[in-house]
Protein backbone atom coordinates (compact mmCIF):
# COMPACT_ATOMS: atom_id res chain seq x y z
CA UNK A 1 0.00 0.00 0.00
CA UNK A 2 1.71 3.00 -1.33
CA UNK A 3 1.25 6.15 1.00
CA UNK A 4 3.68 8.94 2.66
CA UNK A 5 6.20 8.06 5.01
CA UNK A 6 8.41 10.75 5.14
CA UNK A 7 9.02 13.17 7.54
CA UNK A 8 5.98 14.78 8.78
CA UNK A 9 6.64 17.98 11.05
CA UNK A 10 8.17 19.53 7.43
CA UNK A 11 5.48 18.87 5.86
CA UNK A 12 3.40 20.54 8.48
CA UNK A 13 5.53 23.47 8.36
CA UNK A 14 5.25 24.28 5.09
CA UNK A 15 1.80 24.16 5.32
CA UNK A 16 1.95 26.00 8.51
CA UNK A 17 -0.66 24.01 10.61
CA UNK A 18 -0.24 20.80 12.47
CA UNK A 19 -2.23 18.44 9.66
CA UNK A 20 -0.56 15.28 11.35
CA UNK A 21 -1.70 15.91 14.72
CA UNK A 22 0.09 17.34 17.87
CA UNK A 23 3.21 17.91 16.89
CA UNK A 24 6.15 19.53 19.25
CA UNK A 25 8.74 20.20 16.55
CA UNK A 26 5.98 21.77 14.65
CA UNK A 27 5.27 23.98 17.66
CA UNK A 28 9.17 25.00 18.11
CA UNK A 29 9.72 25.93 14.89
CA UNK A 30 6.16 27.61 13.48
CA UNK A 31 7.50 28.46 10.21
CA UNK A 32 8.46 27.23 6.76
CA UNK A 33 11.17 25.33 6.17
CA UNK A 34 14.07 25.63 4.35
CA UNK A 35 17.98 26.98 5.21
CA UNK A 36 16.97 30.50 6.23
CA UNK A 37 13.46 29.39 7.94
CA UNK A 38 11.23 32.42 9.62
CA UNK A 39 13.89 34.75 7.32
CA UNK A 40 13.94 33.85 4.04
CA UNK A 41 11.99 36.46 1.49
CA UNK A 42 9.40 34.28 -0.39
CA UNK A 43 7.71 35.38 -3.47
CA UNK A 44 4.00 35.98 -3.71
CA UNK A 45 2.01 32.18 -4.54
CA UNK A 46 0.73 32.92 -7.42
CA UNK A 47 -3.12 31.77 -7.79
CA UNK A 48 -2.00 28.05 -9.22
CA UNK A 49 0.45 27.74 -6.59
CA UNK A 50 -2.40 28.36 -4.16
CA UNK A 51 -4.68 25.76 -5.43
CA UNK A 52 -1.85 23.39 -5.63
CA UNK A 53 -0.81 23.76 -2.36
CA UNK A 54 -4.47 23.26 -0.69
CA UNK A 55 -4.76 20.26 -2.64
CA UNK A 56 -1.31 18.85 -1.12
CA UNK A 57 -2.56 19.72 1.91
CA UNK A 58 -5.46 17.62 1.87
CA UNK A 59 -4.02 14.85 0.14
CA UNK A 60 -1.32 14.70 3.55
CA UNK A 61 -3.97 15.00 6.07
CA UNK A 62 -5.63 12.23 4.91
CA UNK A 63 -2.65 9.89 3.23
CA UNK A 64 -3.09 9.56 0.07
CA UNK A 65 -1.15 9.87 -3.19
CA UNK A 66 -2.09 11.87 -6.36
CA UNK A 67 -3.55 8.56 -8.72
CA UNK A 68 -5.93 7.95 -5.68
CA UNK A 69 -7.10 11.21 -4.90
CA UNK A 70 -7.91 11.67 -8.75
CA UNK A 71 -10.36 9.04 -8.71
CA UNK A 72 -12.19 10.27 -5.42
CA UNK A 73 -12.47 13.59 -7.10
CA UNK A 74 -13.46 12.28 -10.10
CA UNK A 75 -16.10 10.47 -8.40
CA UNK A 76 -17.37 13.19 -6.69
CA UNK A 77 -17.58 15.33 -9.75
CA UNK A 78 -19.98 12.34 -10.95
CA UNK A 79 -22.13 12.75 -7.89
CA UNK A 80 -25.01 14.91 -7.28
CA UNK A 81 -24.29 18.00 -5.13
CA UNK A 82 -21.52 20.38 -4.48
CA UNK A 83 -18.17 18.63 -5.86
CA UNK A 84 -15.99 20.26 -3.55
CA UNK A 85 -18.20 19.27 0.00
CA UNK A 86 -19.05 15.96 -1.73
CA UNK A 87 -15.38 15.17 -1.72
CA UNK A 88 -14.62 15.86 1.60
CA UNK A 89 -17.61 13.77 2.89
CA UNK A 90 -15.76 10.89 0.53
CA UNK A 91 -12.60 11.58 2.60
CA UNK A 92 -14.58 11.54 5.88
CA UNK A 93 -16.63 8.07 4.77
CA UNK A 94 -13.19 6.23 4.70
CA UNK A 95 -12.71 3.35 6.98
CA UNK A 96 -9.49 4.44 8.25
CA UNK A 97 -10.83 8.26 8.66
CA UNK A 98 -13.70 6.89 10.98
CA UNK A 99 -11.28 4.51 13.32
CA UNK A 100 -9.56 7.80 14.08
CA UNK A 101 -12.74 9.98 14.19
CA UNK A 102 -13.92 7.33 16.72
CA UNK A 103 -10.91 7.51 18.73
CA UNK A 104 -9.47 3.94 18.15
CA UNK A 105 -6.59 5.22 16.84
CA UNK A 106 -5.11 9.07 17.93
CA UNK A 107 -3.55 9.29 14.37
CA UNK A 108 -4.74 8.58 10.78
CA UNK A 109 -1.69 7.30 10.27
CA UNK A 110 -2.40 4.29 13.33
CA UNK A 111 -5.92 3.70 11.94
CA UNK A 112 -4.58 3.22 8.55
CA UNK A 113 -1.89 0.65 10.14
CA UNK A 114 -5.01 -0.65 12.75
CA UNK A 115 -6.97 -1.80 9.56
CA UNK A 116 -4.32 -3.04 7.33
CA UNK A 117 -3.19 -5.63 10.14
CA UNK A 118 -6.52 -6.74 10.13
CA UNK A 119 -7.92 -5.17 13.35
CA UNK A 120 -10.77 -3.45 12.47
CA UNK A 121 -14.25 -5.13 11.18
CA UNK A 122 -17.43 -3.59 9.52
CA UNK A 123 -20.45 -5.04 10.18
CA UNK A 124 -18.69 -7.85 11.34
CA UNK A 125 -16.31 -8.85 8.68
CA UNK A 126 -12.31 -7.97 9.10
CA UNK A 127 -11.78 -5.19 6.13
CA UNK A 128 -8.31 -4.62 5.59
CA UNK A 129 -8.75 -1.94 2.84
CA UNK A 130 -8.19 1.20 4.49
CA UNK A 131 -9.93 3.10 1.82
CA UNK A 132 -13.20 1.46 1.96
CA UNK A 133 -15.52 3.63 1.70
CA UNK A 134 -18.52 3.20 4.96
CA UNK A 135 -22.64 3.50 4.47
CA UNK A 136 -24.98 4.88 6.15
CA UNK A 137 -25.48 2.25 9.10
CA UNK A 138 -22.49 0.46 8.66
CA UNK A 139 -20.88 -0.78 12.15
CA UNK A 140 -17.43 -0.70 12.66
CA UNK A 141 -15.83 -2.48 15.31
CA UNK A 142 -12.44 -3.63 16.48
CA UNK A 143 -11.68 -7.47 16.26
CA UNK A 144 -12.67 -9.31 19.60
CA UNK A 145 -8.72 -10.68 19.75
CA UNK A 146 -7.37 -7.37 19.28
CA UNK A 147 -9.47 -5.58 21.77
CA UNK A 148 -6.96 -5.66 24.67
CA UNK A 149 -4.26 -4.08 22.29
CA UNK A 150 -2.24 -1.61 24.10
CA UNK A 151 -2.40 1.19 21.26
CA UNK A 152 -5.91 0.82 21.53
CA UNK A 153 -6.84 1.09 24.48
CA UNK A 154 -4.82 4.07 25.11
CA UNK A 155 -6.53 5.99 22.58
CA UNK A 156 -9.71 4.98 23.72
CA UNK A 157 -9.28 6.33 27.36
CA UNK A 158 -8.15 9.41 25.65
CA UNK A 159 -11.84 10.08 25.69
CA UNK A 160 -12.07 11.49 21.85
CA UNK A 161 -14.50 8.73 21.07
CA UNK A 162 -18.09 10.08 19.85
CA UNK A 163 -16.07 13.67 19.54
CA UNK A 164 -18.17 13.43 15.62
CA UNK A 165 -21.25 14.24 15.49
CA UNK A 166 -21.95 11.76 12.33
CA UNK A 167 -20.58 8.74 14.65
CA UNK A 168 -21.78 7.10 17.36
CA UNK A 169 -19.47 5.46 19.62
CA UNK A 170 -20.58 1.90 21.73
CA UNK A 171 -17.42 1.62 24.84
CA UNK A 172 -18.75 -1.41 25.86
CA UNK A 173 -18.57 -2.83 22.65
CA UNK A 174 -16.10 -1.26 21.04
CA UNK A 175 -17.74 -0.57 18.17
CA UNK A 176 -19.01 2.83 16.52
CA UNK A 177 -21.88 3.50 14.11
CA UNK A 178 -21.13 5.79 10.95
CA UNK A 179 -24.88 7.08 11.04
CA UNK A 180 -24.27 9.75 8.34
CA UNK A 181 -21.97 11.55 5.75
CA UNK A 182 -21.20 14.86 7.78
CA UNK A 183 -22.37 17.91 6.36
CA UNK A 184 -19.15 20.76 5.52
CA UNK A 185 -19.49 22.78 8.93
CA UNK A 186 -19.18 19.56 11.03
CA UNK A 187 -16.15 18.71 9.43
CA UNK A 188 -13.32 20.06 11.67
CA UNK A 189 -10.35 19.96 9.17
CA UNK A 190 -9.09 23.83 7.65
CA UNK A 191 -9.54 22.82 3.94
CA UNK A 192 -10.48 25.00 1.03
CA UNK A 193 -12.13 22.68 -1.05
CA UNK A 194 -13.89 25.01 -3.57
CA UNK A 195 -9.69 26.10 -4.22
CA UNK A 196 -9.52 22.04 -5.58
CA UNK A 197 -12.05 22.24 -7.39
CA UNK A 198 -11.06 24.90 -9.50
CA UNK A 199 -7.35 23.43 -9.66
CA UNK A 200 -8.92 20.26 -11.46
CA UNK A 201 -11.08 22.30 -13.14
CA UNK A 202 -8.18 23.61 -15.53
Amino acid sequence: MARYTGPKSKIARKFGEPIFGTDKAFEKKNYPPGAHGANKRRRKASEYGIQLKEKQKVKYTYGMLEKQFRNLFEKASRSKGVTGEVLLQLLESRLDNVVYRLGISPTRDGARQLVSHRHITVNGNVVNIPSYSLNPGDLVGVREKSKSLIVITDSLESNRAGASSWIEWDGAEMTGKFLNRPEREEIPENIKEQLIVELYSK
